[in-house]
Protein backbone atom coordinates (compact mmCIF):
# COMPACT_ATOMS: atom_id res chain seq x y z
CA UNK A 1 0.00 0.00 0.00
CA UNK A 2 1.28 3.53 -0.85
CA UNK A 3 2.45 5.27 2.28
CA UNK A 4 -0.37 8.36 1.40
CA UNK A 5 -3.79 7.18 0.06
CA UNK A 6 -6.81 8.89 -0.44
CA UNK A 7 -10.43 8.12 -1.72
CA UNK A 8 -13.63 10.50 -2.83
CA UNK A 9 -17.40 10.26 -1.62
CA UNK A 10 -19.53 11.91 -3.89
CA UNK A 11 -21.79 12.96 -0.86
CA UNK A 12 -24.52 14.30 -3.55
CA UNK A 13 -24.46 11.45 -5.75
CA UNK A 14 -23.97 8.66 -2.77
CA UNK A 15 -21.34 7.17 -4.43
CA UNK A 16 -17.30 6.94 -4.60
CA UNK A 17 -16.48 9.67 -7.16
CA UNK A 18 -14.97 8.53 -10.47
CA UNK A 19 -12.48 9.62 -12.66
CA UNK A 20 -10.95 11.92 -10.16
CA UNK A 21 -7.17 13.74 -11.45
CA UNK A 22 -5.41 14.10 -8.71
CA UNK A 23 -1.60 15.31 -7.65
CA UNK A 24 0.26 14.68 -4.63
CA UNK A 25 3.26 17.10 -4.44
CA UNK A 26 5.66 18.24 -1.54
CA UNK A 27 6.89 21.53 -0.43
CA UNK A 28 10.08 22.37 -0.61
CA UNK A 29 11.69 25.83 -0.10
CA UNK A 30 10.21 28.13 -2.22
CA UNK A 31 8.30 26.08 -4.86
CA UNK A 32 5.93 22.53 -4.46
CA UNK A 33 7.42 19.15 -6.16
CA UNK A 34 5.04 16.88 -7.69
CA UNK A 35 5.47 13.25 -6.18
CA UNK A 36 3.00 11.19 -7.90
CA UNK A 37 -0.33 11.89 -10.03
CA UNK A 38 -3.20 9.14 -10.35
CA UNK A 39 -7.00 9.01 -11.43
CA UNK A 40 -9.57 7.54 -8.86
CA UNK A 41 -10.94 4.26 -9.91
CA UNK A 42 -14.36 2.47 -9.77
CA UNK A 43 -14.31 3.07 -5.85
CA UNK A 44 -13.29 6.29 -5.73
CA UNK A 45 -9.60 5.52 -4.74
CA UNK A 46 -6.31 5.90 -5.49
CA UNK A 47 -4.60 2.37 -3.51
CA UNK A 48 -0.93 3.15 -5.48
CA UNK A 49 -0.98 6.95 -5.61
CA UNK A 50 3.00 6.55 -4.08
CA UNK A 51 4.94 3.04 -5.31
CA UNK A 52 5.62 0.86 -2.37
CA UNK A 53 9.20 1.47 -2.28
CA UNK A 54 8.79 5.27 -1.88
CA UNK A 55 9.19 6.40 1.15
CA UNK A 56 7.76 9.45 2.67
CA UNK A 57 9.87 12.11 4.66
CA UNK A 58 8.47 14.96 7.45
CA UNK A 59 7.26 17.50 5.55
CA UNK A 60 4.45 19.46 4.33
CA UNK A 61 2.20 17.46 1.75
CA UNK A 62 -0.18 18.82 -0.60
CA UNK A 63 -2.77 16.72 -2.63
CA UNK A 64 -5.19 18.55 -5.55
CA UNK A 65 -7.78 17.29 -6.55
CA UNK A 66 -9.31 18.40 -9.86
CA UNK A 67 -12.93 18.45 -9.24
CA UNK A 68 -14.22 20.62 -12.03
CA UNK A 69 -13.17 18.06 -14.68
CA UNK A 70 -15.00 15.05 -12.47
CA UNK A 71 -17.93 18.05 -12.39
CA UNK A 72 -18.51 18.32 -15.82
CA UNK A 73 -17.71 15.25 -17.05
CA UNK A 74 -21.07 14.22 -14.65
CA UNK A 75 -22.84 17.12 -16.02
CA UNK A 76 -23.27 18.48 -12.65
CA UNK A 77 -22.57 21.96 -11.27
CA UNK A 78 -19.03 22.88 -9.93
CA UNK A 79 -18.01 25.86 -7.21
CA UNK A 80 -14.82 24.71 -6.82
CA UNK A 81 -12.43 23.86 -10.40
CA UNK A 82 -9.64 21.74 -7.88
CA UNK A 83 -9.71 21.36 -4.44
CA UNK A 84 -6.52 21.65 -2.37
CA UNK A 85 -5.41 19.89 1.04
CA UNK A 86 -2.41 20.82 2.40
CA UNK A 87 -1.39 18.31 5.73
CA UNK A 88 1.98 17.79 7.65
CA UNK A 89 3.82 14.77 8.32
CA UNK A 90 5.80 14.35 11.31
CA UNK A 91 5.81 10.85 11.72
CA UNK A 92 6.70 9.11 8.06
CA UNK A 93 6.55 5.52 9.68
CA UNK A 94 2.32 6.17 9.49
CA UNK A 95 0.39 5.93 7.07
CA UNK A 96 -1.57 8.91 5.70
CA UNK A 97 -4.80 8.56 3.93
CA UNK A 98 -6.61 12.11 2.91
CA UNK A 99 -10.44 11.47 1.86
CA UNK A 100 -12.40 13.86 0.15
CA UNK A 101 -15.89 14.38 0.75
CA UNK A 102 -17.47 16.17 -1.89
CA UNK A 103 -21.03 18.01 -3.18
CA UNK A 104 -21.09 20.83 -6.12
CA UNK A 105 -21.20 23.53 -3.52
CA UNK A 106 -18.74 22.27 -0.62
CA UNK A 107 -16.89 19.65 0.32
CA UNK A 108 -14.86 18.47 4.15
CA UNK A 109 -11.71 16.45 4.52
CA UNK A 110 -10.25 14.35 7.80
CA UNK A 111 -7.38 11.96 8.66
CA UNK A 112 -8.38 8.45 7.94
CA UNK A 113 -7.34 5.13 8.62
Amino acid sequence: MSAITTHILDTARGRPATGVPVTLEMKMVNEWRELAKGVTNSDGRIPHLLPEHNAINVGIYRLTFETGKYNAANEEPSFYPYISIVFEIKDPDQHYHVPLLLSPYGYSTYRGS
